[in-house]
């Protein structure tokens, strides 16, 4: 296949035919605040994706919009994708996210505070307490707050201090003269992050089946003239700031890379200020002056219309026990080869074992690191851990092979974004159990998902692998949907004995065989079978490509995907989150369809398949097509080789979720979405699909 562009190929350098990736991810946090909205949606789960947008929101302003204005200070200018520059995208942005903000506050206040009503749960401000609840409130202050409330009188001796990052603090406005005659009228405090913002007050007598609870910032409003005896109170108000927590490490320019992000992470809480939130009523005045004091401008200013932290509200959600007002418990399915107590590497010997998460259990996986731990033949256990939690099961095991004599390796990726702290503290702990701690790549994240166990069999050394999509975290393993290969397969095995060797000494790029590497293999090879789809679209033949990814941003990629629609190659892509391309564009991209799927579980699994004129090709990866996992990543895609593996999943990702009409949204060619509706066809809930199929298989 020529790589030269054709006539027609040269309309894809037009900057119109992407979209803006941060207004991707706005659009994808629409689509979490209209499961807020959804009636068939359980109220609890309604307010937790209400909580998940607010998150969302959060770790926006954090990441991106902080990145754009370092951009934008720095007096850039370049263009992105969509030819717009910084300084024009972040104008864009603050429209837009304005706008998204106001939509969070009336669905909380004019829907789901509401509805959670109808069902006996209630947030009530000081106007509404009873009698009894005010008494407690009263009590509750004076004994539980009270003593661990700072505030802080601002005068030439106080100046204003450093605000935490996304801490909720309130502003007091005074009158009158200290005990040392100061006329001090502004005094600042910063509510400690240890208290609970939701505190559930005692029950109503009229109402003794319902539940109360009330914000602490209205607790302690109700009450802040105790912490100003002598003076008066003219006003108190909720604000929050939210700063720059990108870490900036100089790995060149280090020697020990865990002291380097150690040292960053005690200043990602006093960032560059990017946002300010503040009570709507706050007065003009005040608000002026917060402004000039995180020196930004009124487009970063958001007036909240209730709480200034609306992700606190998820301590209902996780707290109240009403089961009929979450999604339906359920129990992961255990495929039939995999019975309790069974000795898993006879099993993965006869063949290979596919697990597809939350429908399948996780235990499986934990079983695997358990058996490897404690078998006196297993000699060495080598995984990647990105994200893995606090208290980790699989840590505990690895730290009890390390104790048992195996020799452990663990490649720890320390700048897993907000999980630095977990992983500073995990890698010390494999350490102090003699496990063989590496840091990756500098340069690079080591975001590859894949376990290595090296097993004496007889005379011989048996290689087991598990290679996944999705972290080893046994809490999120209930949560995304993520797909587990096990696999005794030797060239397979052989594959990721040399990618860790590539990562824990050095050495140059290792010749794989079936599995694909980025940022060496990964990318070339995408384009090579793209283009393979497109010499048989030429001849006349089917030709198909297939994806379903977290992110499609890459330029380079969403190119060779134009080239193929107009090679007339049919590409189905469903993509959870930011997605550049442009579909149906005439001449263009007419060829490709887009979804975004979000439903009960959040759509987390990377599938590449590639038609290959009916004699599929079916990979599974922990990369998304962004330039960051192509190319400054170290991630690994591993093919399905088992035929009826490969029909299973593209059953269970392809027909099954390209049949959805209930959870899927359909982008179109201007970067909005349209929610499919099933109309007069049967509705189709491709997880609950999943949710019972998978049931009755196991």
């Amino acid at each position: 296949m020529t790589t030269e562009l054709t006539n027609i190929d040269q309309t894809i350098w037009r900057a119109d035919v992407f979209l803006n990736r941060e207004m991707s991810l706005l659009a994808f946090n629409r689509r979490v605040l209209e499961q807020a909205r959804d009636d068939s949606v359980p109220i609890l789960e309604r307010l937790r994706f209400l909580c998940i947008s607010s998150s969302n929101l959060d770790e926006f302003f954090e990441i991106r919009v902080a990145g754009l204005k370092q951009l934008a200070a720095h007096g850039s200018v370049q263009a992105f994708a969509d030819n717009r520059s910084p300084q024009e995208t972040l104008k864009l942005l603050s429209s837009e996210a304005h706008a998204l903000v106001a939509e969070q506050y009336r669905v909380l206040q004019e829907e789901i505070l509401p509805a959670l009503a109808t069902h006996g749960i209630h947030v009530v401000s000081q106007g509404a307490w009873s009698p009894e609840q005010a008494r407690w409130v009263q009590h509750h202050f004076a004994t539980e707050l009270l003593p661990l409330l700072t505030p802080m009188g601002l005068d030439p001796a106080h100046p204003f201090p450093r605000i935490l990052n996304k801490n909720l603090t309130l502003m007091i406005a005074l009158d009158g003269r200290d005990a040392f005659g100061r006329a001090t009228n502004l005094a600042v405090l910063q509510v400690p992050r240890a208290l609970p913002r939701l505190l559930m007050l005692p029950p109503r007598k009229d109402q003794p089946d319902a539940v109360f609870f009330a914000y602490l910032s209205n607790v302690i409003q109700a009450h802040i003239q105790d912490l100003f005896p002598g003076m008066s109170v003219l006003g108190c108000y909720q604000f929050r700031v939210t700063r720059n927590s990108e870490l900036f490490v100089h790995e060149e320019e280090v020697e020990d890379l865990l002291q380097a992000v150690e040292g960053e992470l005690s200043q990602r809480r006093y960032g560059e200020a990017v946002r300010l939130e503040t009570q709507a009523d706050t007065p003009p005045k005040l608000t002026d002056y917060l402004l000039r004091q995180f020196n930004i401008g009124e487009e970063d200013h958001y007036r909240a219309q209730g709480p200034v932290n609306l992700h606190r509200l998820v301590a209902i959600a996780d707290g109240v026990d009403l089961p009929d007002l979450r999604y339906p418990a359920f129990t992961p399915g255990l495929p039939r080869q995999l019975a309790p107590g069974l000795d898993l590497f006879a099993a993965i010997s006869k063949q290979d074992i596919l697990l597809h998460h939350p429908f399948e259990s996780f235990a499986p996986v934990v079983e695997f690191i358990r058996q490897s731990a404690y078998d006196p033949n297993v000699l060495a256990i080598r995984q990647t851990l990105y994200r893995t939690g606090t208290d980790s099961v699989i840590v505990d095991l690895l730290v009890a092979a390390a104790k048992e004599g195996k020799e452990v390796t663990a490649v720890i990726e320390l700048r897993a974004r907000f999980d630095e702290e977990a992983n500073i503290g995990l890698a010390t702990r494999l350490q102090e159990a003699g496990a063989y701690v590496v840091y990756g790549v500098v340069g690079y994240k080591t975001h590859a998902k894949m376990t290595l166990v090296v097993r004496r069999e007889g005379n011989r050394l048996c290689q087991y692998v598990h290679l996944g999509t999705g972290n080893y975290h046994t809490r999120t393993s209930r949560l995304y949907t993520d797909y587990g290969l096990l696999t005794a397969h030797p060239e397979i095995a052989d594959d990721v004995s040399r990618v860790f060797l590539q990562l824990t000494s050095l050495g140059t790029v290792p010749q794989l065989r079936h599995v694909l590497q980025s940022p060496f293999t990964l990318a070339e090879t995408l384009v090579t079978k793209i283009g393979r789809e497109m010499d048989l679209a030429r001849t006349g033949r089917p030709a198909l490509i297939m994806a379903k990814l977290n992110g499609l941003t890459d330029k380079g990629m969403i190119e060779m995907l134009y080239r193929a629609s107009q090679a007339g190659v049919r590409i189905e892509l469903i993509v959870r989150g930011m997605c550049c391309l442009r579909p149906g564009l005439p001449g263009i991209s007419e060829n490709i369809q887009v979804r975004a799927i979000l439903g009960r579980f959040l759509e987390h699994a990377r599938v590449y398949c590639f038609g290959c004129d009916g004699e599929p090709e079916v990979y599974c990866a922990s990369a998304d097509w962004m330039e960051r996992n192509l190319y400054k990543r170290v991630e690994v895609a591993f093919p399905i080789l088992d035929a009826q593996l490969r029909r299973r999943i593209i059953q269970e990702t392809f027909d099954n979720y390209l049949a959805d009409n209930t959870q899927s949204w359909m982008l179109q060619e201007d970067g909005t979405y349209r929610r499919l509706q099933p109309g007069s066809k049967s509705p189709h809930n491709a997880q609950l699909t999943l949710l019972q199929q998978l049931a009755e298989r196991a």
